[in-house]
């Protein structure tokens, strides 16, 4: 994270030594931009901390299942799609769901849906890119997941 502030306060800082007058209305756009979507970004937030909080690495266990049959992708791809929890939490989370013996393809599944797919950014993203294309977005990443997890399963199966 702080390679990316470094570059972005010396990139600012060249186009303010460029032309102050239009860094300083790009940076006064950006924060009225992040001030019309912090209340939404916060209320998401808050949900999904809350609900982290009562759900334990044993649901997302007893939920994927052992197996790598279609009820373990679909179920690793909802639970995957609804919640949304970051990379420094979800890769951590994926070695503890391996060491209990889900199989590779449906924790591919799920890392892909979580990434990939956000059930509870929807309000936030239609806002911004329409509901028709935040849905078509979704449902191709849901369908894309499943698809990530059968060629692991295929990989996997046949090395």
């Amino acid at each position: 994270m702080t390679p990316i502030l470094i570059i972005t306060f010396i990139a600012t800082l060249v186009s303010f030594i460029f032309d102050r007058n239009k860094t300083l209305k790009g940076i006064k756009k950006g924060i009225t931009q992040f001030s019309k979507i912090l209340p939404t970004l916060l209320s998401v937030i808050i949900i999904i901390s809350v609900v982290l909080f009562f759900l334990s690495d044993e649901f997302f266990i007893e939920y994927l299942g052992k197996g790598a049959g279609i009820e373990a992708y679909f179920s690793a791809a909802l639970i995957g799609s609804v919640s949304l929890i970051p990379g420094f939490i979800s890769y951590p989370l994926a070695a503890i769901i391996l060491k209990s013996g889900i199989s590779l393809s449906v924790i591919a599944v799920f890392v892909t849906t979580l990434k990939m797919v956000g059930i509870m950014t929807i309000p936030i993203e239609a806002k911004y890119f329409g509901l028709k294309t935040t849905l078509l977005r979704n449902i191709l990443s849901f369908i894309g997941a499943i698809i990530v997890g059968t060629i692991m399963a295929l990989i996997f199966n046949y090395i």
